[in-house]
């Protein structure tokens, strides 16, 4: 079987060749915009919540994400930082997708370097 696909953007895609089960369904949520954006919307929720160090660690992604050539390694290393302190703190299983979906958008921009983050966001 052979996929000829030139572009695709959703929260789901399953590109499969002969028959796919799923049980328990699928969901996600699609954050449009631009990595930048992204990350100033976790600036915002991150200072509504009152964590202004998990605040002020996504302030400097989002100063990074605004140069002309952002250093993703970079931005992978506070962002699994940020993540992990949300995840202990438990601010992001209360806040559910208004941190999450940032998240998963940042790291999902990031490619392989923002699987770690992503693996944090699963459990």
């Amino acid at each position: 079987m052979t996929f000829n696909i030139g572009n695709q953007q959703a929260v789901n895609i399953n590109n499969v060749g002969g028959d796919q089960t799923i049980q328990g369904g699928q969901q996600g949520t699609f954050l449009g915009g631009e990595p930048s954006e992204w990350a100033a919307s976790l600036v915002t929720r991150l200072h509504a919540l009152g964590l202004p160090s998990e605040a002020a660690e996504a302030e400097a992604v989002q100063t990074e994400l605004d140069r002309a050539r952002p250093d993703r390694q970079s931005i992978a290393t506070r962002l699994a930082r940020l993540t992990e302190a949300l995840t202990s703190a438990g601010a992001i299983a209360a806040m559910g997708e208004s941190l999450r979906g940032p998240l998963m958008a940042l790291a999902g921009w990031l490619g392989a370097l923002g699987a770690p983050i992503l693996h944090m966001l699963a459990d």
